[in-house]
């Protein structure tokens, strides 16, 4: 063998130690910061998604609960138009000024002249035939009312029970 050649395997075979020295490691280094750098990548967009999908679900809780806080308000608006009513008709009553409302149509005879009625009008007011009809069922239930109950006196009558 020739000493070039010797020379030249001796070159090579130094530049393969250098190679797996020196070049090999810095590139199995930087392909593993590559890895971590797209392993830390996923990890960001994962990590962006849980906090996207928790902000949309508070958002979603936020805007119930606005919804139930103005529900709420409303009912409160309703209940104190309840209670401001019912202090106003509270009024009228103290008042005397709804005391037709107490009267029933079959008494309105019998509050003639009185502070609900003081001219009498009441009484004498043509009725339509809803209230005329409505009298006369109740009239029907009073009579019915008595009908079912039995007399203290016994009756020698026959067919008749003794209690």
């Amino acid at each position: 063998m020739s000493t070039a050649l010797i020379i030249g395997i001796v070159v090579a075979v130094l530049l393969l130690i250098a190679l797996f020295a020196f070049v090999l490691p810095r590139s199995r280094r930087q392909a593993q910061v590559r890895a971590r750098e797209r392993e830390l990548g996923q990890r960001r967009e994962r990590a962006a998604e849980e906090q996207r999908t928790e902000a949309s679900e508070r958002n979603r809780q936020a805007e119930m609960a606005e919804q139930k806080a103005r529900m709420a308000e409303t009912e409160a608006k309703r209940e104190r138009a309840e209670a401001e009513l019912r202090e106003q008709r509270a009024q009228m009553h103290e008042q005397g000024m709804a005391d037709h409302e107490l009267i029933d149509e079959h008494e309105r005879d019998k509050f003639a002249g009185t502070s609900a009625d003081p001219d009498g009008t009441m009484a004498q007011q043509p009725r339509s035939e809803f209230e005329e009809g409505r009298e006369v069922g109740h009239e029907e239930e009073r009579e019915q009312d008595g009908r079912f109950t039995r007399d203290e006196q016994a009756t020698d009558a026959p067919g008749s029970r003794r209690a």
